[in-house]
């Protein structure tokens, strides 16, 4: 059901031109419908233009009949149900009562307004994905303890709501929505990863609970600092590009975490990581850097994605990095280092990083 957006290394990467990451299998949608270039480009829309987006949602759906059963050929001892695409607007009307053996719900790119799913499931029901639907209130979940993936992404949710009970979920989708507030996720201790992508977040808070999250995804929010991670210990991957943030003040607490995606903001310093001497992949492109001091401490990285910087010394880079053994990957396009001579320009990475197997795009 799921494409596995985040376990994938190189899926993980944010490249479209604003940094977003948000929900990255996008790219992946157009096996199933004919949504994802639409979910690309909303993704992209800049935080102005979301605040300016009127209420007004336009007309509603076409009204399709009920005048046949999607599922009529399908074995009621399956245990995975897949109707993506399909113009679906009434789960009643899909008879799901039926499969009492249902681990899997993926109904995504559908007209789908309210979650109305048997609660006969609730014992079964593993995984349900409603991602890019119409639903705009988090409802019906009650039954649904055993759940340990729900996707709500791309629908029109203002409030995170009704959830708090699903005290088995590990991963948790939330991204191109319409909320404002981090909440309602007290509880979800066994939560591994959390996407809230594209929204309307200006503050992190209300994670002090989810002690077991290890991937925390907040692209294009309105996000200014970085307040309130210290109970995520666990924390390995965090993403927050196309935010507004200044600095890397208050991750000095997040000894595990191993990727750190901070591109697309308005940082003018590396210095804050001292303390995250775990980690392996560092993405600070497209933002006011000159230096690259603060980064002596991180003997593990193994990938530094700078390009779009102000970084101009090559001396400087070599005295940053040259120690750092298992460095293979950095990008640097793009930065007054290429721009100068870019003819000279990958030698010169080289000479500098002898260890570096892949400068920029290509190796």
């Amino acid at each position: 059901m799921h494409d596995g957006e985040g376990k994938d290394k190189e899926q993980r990467r944010p490249r479209d031109s604003r940094g977003w990451d948000g929900k990255l299998r996008i790219g992946k949608k157009n096996e199933e419908g004919e949504r994802g270039e639409d979910a690309v480009s909303a993704g992209e829309e800049s935080a102005e233009e979301e605040e300016e987006e009127e209420e007004d949602e336009g007309p509603e759906p076409e009204q399709l009949p009920a005048d046949e059963d999607l599922l009529d050929d399908v074995d009621v001892e399956e245990e995975d149900v897949d109707l993506v695409h399909c113009r679906i607007q009434s789960i009643p009307a899909l008879r799901l009562e039926r499969f009492r053996k249902l681990k899997r719900l993926c109904l995504r790119q559908n007209q789908i307004t309210s979650v109305e799913i048997p609660e006969e499931l609730g014992e079964t029901l593993e995984e349900i994905d409603l991602y890019d639907n119409l639903i705009s209130s988090i409802r019906g979940f009650d039954a649904f303890k055993e759940l340990t993936s729900l996707d709500l992404s791309f629908n029109k949710i203002k409030h995170i709501k009704r959830i708090n009970h699903l005290t088995k979920l590990r991963d948790l989708y939330f991204v191109q929505n319409k909320i404002s507030k981090i909440e309602g996720l007290e509880g979800l201790t066994q939560l591994r990863n959390l996407e809230l992508g594209a929204n309307r977040i200006r503050e992190i808070e209300n994670l002090d609970t989810l002690s077991s999250l290890e991937e925390l995804w907040l692209g294009k929010n309105k996000i200014t600092s970085l307040n309130n991670l210290s109970a995520l210990t666990n924390l390995k991957i965090l993403s927050i590009q196309s935010n507004r943030l200044t600095s890397l003040t208050g991750l000095s607490s997040l000894a595990s975490l191993e990727e750190l995606h901070i591109s697309h903001n308005a940082i003018t310093s590396v210095l804050g990581l001292e303390h995250n001497t775990a980690l392996r992949v560092i993405d600070i492109s497209a933002n006011p850097i000159e230096h690259l001091e603060g980064l002596g401490p991180l003997s593990r990285l193994e990938e530094l994605w700078a390009s779009n910087t102000k970084i101009a010394s090559f001396a400087e880079v070599e005295r940053e990095l040259r120690d750092k053994k298992d460095l293979v990957t950095v990008y640097f396009e793009g930065t007054p280092l290429q721009r100068a001579n870019e003819v000279l320009y990958r030698n010169k990475v080289r000479l500098a990083l002898p260890q570096v197997r892949q400068i920029d795009a290509s190796k």
